[in-house]
């Protein structure tokens, strides 16, 4: 969504159980749905654990899923999504998209926009996991540090990247949420 500038600090958030919750993940479930490595060849090589999911087919009328990482994630995750949407968002809406996602050290997430409509409606959140010194998101060609324990909303209609040049694995959850009036606008 174009929120008007690149990012938007959303706060501290209470990421101890989350953090938990998906560091203890087995390496095997981080590879489990190859959807969006495979659909999205900015995200190839990337790994994720996807506990709500819609391809936007359809758009608006879209079919949200929840998926294998709902019941591994959800206890965790949900508490810390309604935190975050209760402080800043309109109530009402719907989370179209929420995933773990793992940037492996010295990988990149090329530049892109995001340019499915349903990104134009959706507030695109990060909650950082895990990061290093060496991790550098870029949005609209200007560097941008995450800190685990705040939370962030990204201006996904620009272009961004991410390169982890350090020796650990990034990892954010993420996710994205349409506003009521964006619900109404379009249905």
């Amino acid at each position: 969504m174009d929120i008007g500038v690149p990012i938007r600090e959303l706060g501290a958030v209470a990421v101890e159980a989350l953090r938990e919750a998906i560091l203890g993940l087995e390496h095997e479930t981080w590879l489990q749905d190859q959807r969006r490595q495979k659909d999205y060849d900015v995200h190839r090589r990337t790994e994720s654990v996807v506990m709500v999911f819609t391809d936007g087919a359809g758009w608006p009328a879209i079919t949200v899923s929840r998926e294998a990482g709902w019941d591994l994630l959800a206890d965790a995750a949900v508490p810390v999504m309604q935190d975050i949407l209760s402080r800043h968002y309109a109530p009402g809406g719907t989370i179209i998209r929420a995933m773990a996602a793992k940037l492996l050290p010295g990988e990149v997430i090329t530049p892109h926009r995001d340019t499915h409509p349903s990104f134009a409606f959706g507030h695109r959140i990060h909650v950082p996991i895990t990061t290093n010194g060496r991790v550098r998101f870029m949005i609209d060609g200007r560097p941008y540090r995450f800190e685990v324990g705040q939370a962030y909303e990204i201006n996904n209609l620009l272009t961004h990247s991410v390169t982890n040049k350090g020796a650990e694995a990034r990892v954010n959850f993420i996710f994205d949420y349409v506003p009521p009036e964006r619900i109404d606008r379009e249905g």
